[in-house]
């Protein structure tokens, strides 16, 4: 299995950016996290981060063409703006589960909204890095049941 991993803008800056809210845990420790969980899971996993939104849509496009079995995607500060990142999960159909490392549901109502759930298969929010795991292992048990 080979998943993509995707980041949206701001998550280059964790361990920096409210460490109250997002840990001082930096963004290598995310990405040294995954590559372990994925390792002990037998899957091979990429990683993609950006702060464009254009350049996040074509990640996501990307993955068709390089055969990418299941997308984990945090679209951060996206999620509750961007119909063109929903409209890529849309449209590539490879399963997808977004991710939050903070818990959305109490923060700001603005941050009440995601474009990206619906097209999603399952939403992890307010578990910290281990939210990607759990994403990950989600994915892996829908794939060898689908």
């Amino acid at each position: 299995m080979k998943f993509l991993v995707i980041n949206g803008p701001n998550i280059n800056f964790l361990g920096i950016r409210e460490p109250s809210i997002y840990g001082a845990s930096t963004y290598d420790d995310l990405i040294n996290l995954i590559k372990s969980h994925a390792e002990k899971s037998g899957i091979s996993v990429d990683f993609f981060q950006s702060n464009h939104e254009g350049a996040i849509v074509d990640a996501i496009q990307k993955a068709y063409y390089d055969k990418v079995d299941a997308i984990v995607i945090n679209p951060a500060a996206y999620t509750h703006t961007s119909v063109a990142i929903a409209d890529a999960l849309k449209a590539v159909s490879i399963p997808a589960a977004e991710v939050h490392i903070s818990d959305v549901s109490k923060r700001e109502s603005f941050r009440q909204i995601s474009y990206v759930r619906d097209v999603c298969k399952k939403t992890v929010s307010g578990k910290g890095f281990d939210g990607y795991l759990e994403a990950m292992d989600f994915l892996i048990g829908y794939l060898k049941n689908a």
